[in-house]
């Protein structure tokens, strides 16, 4: 059905300036056979020094929490970011993790809650629309996932052509992936009963878009895909969160249930969608990726909120 056409290896990977594309993912292939609790304290100390060079990302992340939690005390959002970049440096052991595990690792450590809920709407031969959020963990409880139960990822294609086919094996190793500009196909994939995962929880840009309320930010720009991919694809809409449990090396991927009568109208589907949002980002709000600029479009006429960032 789609037009996209899945990274391949070329002769011209072996180029030396992809060396150090090479080197990187080689690294991450090594370090994914170390013991998990090495992996873990190497991720959380790199984290850590990201803390420390990256001043504007710490700088982004203690704005996003002011805005979305003004009743947090400045000495909290600090512990909050400071735990949220250790997060983010395990993120990359985690992402190693997802690609190169075998099976029988994976569900030693990722567990699924609600996976019942899938399987009747499977039965029921329904599409299901799975949104997440960008949870620094996601890359391992996607893989997690899709060992159970694989679907559709909506992939978006890396500018480095070596890292892109690598990133490719690593996360489609189950699943379908169809390019995140391909909505026909999306469409399809639901009507024939497909799951895809879909995250509506970033900052898209303004075209297909509307201002809903995210946290205590009043005007959120919010994708209106979610409505779109809902009703052209016949689809139901089930939220699931990722969780990891803090020095158990244990992964919870819970399955929330369907969210009924989702609204067809794309702005009351954008304050639904954000409201399931903030349920999942609030199981683990150390361990969203609050390092982007979430809120950098805004209604016309409106100053930007990261003025001076």
């Amino acid at each position: 059905m789609s037009d996209f056409s899945a990274p391949t290896f070329r002769i011209g990977f072996l180029h030396p300036r992809y060396l150090h594309t090479w080197l990187g993912v080689g690294l991450m292939y090594l370090a994914s056979w170390l013991p998990y609790r090495v992996q873990f304290y190497l991720g959380r100390g790199l984290g850590h020094l990201m803390h420390t060079l990256m001043k504007r990302r710490v700088k982004i992340a203690d704005r996003n929490l002011a805005l979305c939690f003004p009743e947090m005390t400045p000495a909290n959002r600090a512990a909050m970011v400071k735990e949220n970049f250790a997060n983010a440096g395990l993120a990359l052991f985690e992402t190693g993790m997802a690609w190169f595990w075998p099976k029988w690792r994976i569900n030693k450590h990722v567990t699924i809650e609600g996976l019942d809920t899938l399987l009747e709407l499977e039965q029921q031969g329904k599409g299901v629309l799975l949104i997440a959020v960008h949870s620094l963990n996601l890359e391992i409880g996607a893989r997690g996932l899709s060992e159970q139960t694989p679907g559709v990822g909506v992939y978006r294609p890396n500018t480095n052509p070596v890292y892109d086919w690598f990133q490719f094996r690593g996360r489609m190793k189950r699943n379908i992936g169809v390019d995140r500009k391909d909505v026909k196909s999306m469409i399809h994939y639901l009507k024939e009963g497909h799951r895809m995962w879909y995250a509506p929880d970033h900052d898209y840009g303004r075209r297909r878009s509307t201002f809903a309320p995210l946290f205590a930010v009043k005007q959120a720009c919010t994708t209106t895909g979610t409505s779109l991919l809902t009703h052209a694809g016949h689809a139901t809409v089930v939220p699931f969160s990722v969780v990891r449990e803090r020095r158990l090396g244990q992964y919870r991927v819970k399955i929330d249930p369907p969210i009924t009568d989702f609204p067809k109208e794309a702005h009351a589907a954008a304050v639904v969608t954000n409201q399931a949002v903030e349920r999942l980002i609030l199981r683990a709000p150390e361990q969203y990726m609050w390092l982007h600029r979430r809120f950098k479009t805004r209604p016309e006429g409106e100053p930007s909120l990261y003025e001076g960032i």
